[in-house]
Order: C-alpha cells, then structure tokens, then sequence
C-alpha cells in the first residue's frame, strides 16, 4: 500500500479526537489527501457495534468486549482503511489495535498471545506506520472524560485505566521505531505541536512525503 497509517492512541479524555482533527488539518495544508475515522465504528456496521460497546447497560464480558472491537475493525480496515491507502491517502485513525491490547490484555487481563493474534486477524496484517500515544495521568484524563457523563468502558476503575496507561507505555518502549510517545499536559494548540513534532520527524512521515501526491 502506497499511502500513510497514522494512529492516535491513549486512555479515555487524553484528546485524541481533538489531536487527530488538528493533525489531519496541518496534513492537508501540506496538499495531502487525508481520511480521517475512528474506532470502533467508521463504517455503519462498525458504528452498530460501538453503541453496544459504549453502553453503561450492557454487560459484555472480557472475551466478548475483545470480539466486539476486532469484529467492527476488520469491517473497518476492508471499507475504509484499506481503500484509503492502496489510493495512496493519508490515514489517521483515533485509536486502533493497539487499544484493543491496552484494554483487552494489560486493562482486562486477557491473554496478549491471544489479543494480538486477534488483532492481525483483523486487520488482514495492517499494522499502522506511526503511532502516536497521547499520555496523561490516568485520573486526570477521566476527570475530564466523564465531564458529560461516563459510558462502560470510562465507568471502569481507576485501577484499570492505570493499566491501560502502563500498557500503552510498555507498548510504546517495545516497538521504539513505530510509537511516539507525547505529553498530552496543556491546551490543545500546545499538544499539536508536540504531536506534530513527533509526526514530522518519523521516519515513515518522511519517506511519505518524499514524491509528489
């Protein structure tokens, strides 16, 4: 595939629609083709099951919730994703697989063999080329997440969205070359200067904009 797969990733409330918005203009101001989607949903079907996902009524077990996610990510990688890229697009997707191991496995304690097998199953191999993490102290983050209201998944204890901000961390210090971690501390203008610092300078940023689009 010939175009960009940028992910933004992080707990609840760090900003990452806000910071996928604000890259996503600062990209197309470069004269790049930009899609911009999330997940779960991105696509109806997506969509459908992130209502189920997201609702504080539901109760949906660890091995279920993980079905769910990859369930409307395959969807979405055949419908959106994919497309976007064999046309040579820049791609910023607010979250992907990587959450799906944050929660699932270091968050839920599922098996993380499992859950990243689950995750290339979905995604057919895809794995983004620049990851930014957004990190922000964990109870901070959900003060401002659950300002309107919390749904499952902010409703879930503090103790867990620490381990979901440990995994991230530990994600980020395993694969170096993909992730960029970023301190998403401050107003948003600030955090997307430090996101696109860090975009700016990957490698797969720079090996993208190379040839005329």
């Amino acid at each position: 595939m010939s175009g960009l797969f940028i992910t933004i990733e992080g707990g609840e409330g760090v900003g990452k629609s806000t910071q996928m918005d604000l890259l996503a203009a600062r990209l197309r101001a470069l004269g790049l083709t930009v899609v911009t989607t999330r997940e779960p949903g991105g696509t109806p079907t997506g969509d459908r099951i992130r209502e189920i996902l997201l609702d504080p009524s539901a109760h949906v077990t660890p091995r279920a919730e993980l079905l769910l996610y990859e369930a409307s990510r395959a969807q979405h990688v055949s419908d959106v994703i994919a497309p976007a890229l064999e046309r040579g697009d820049v791609v910023v997707c607010d979250r992907f697989f990587d959450s799906s191991t944050a929660y699932q496995a270091y968050g839920r304690g599922l098996d993380p063999a499992m859950v990243r097998a689950l995750n290339l199953a979905a995604t057919a191999g895809l794995v983004p080329d620049v990851t930014v993490v957004l990190a922000l102290d964990p109870h901070a983050a959900l003060v401002r997440a659950t300002r309107g209201g919390a749904d499952r998944i902010e409703s879930a204890s503090l103790d867990f969205h620490e381990r979901v901000a440990a995994g991230f961390a530990a994600m980020a210090a395993d694969e170096p070359d993909r992730f960029r971690m970023v301190d998403a501390d401050g107003e948003p203008p600030a955090v997307a200067e430090r996101v696109w610092d860090a975009v700016a300078a990957h490698p797969a940023f720079l090996r993208a904009v190379e040839g005329p689009r």
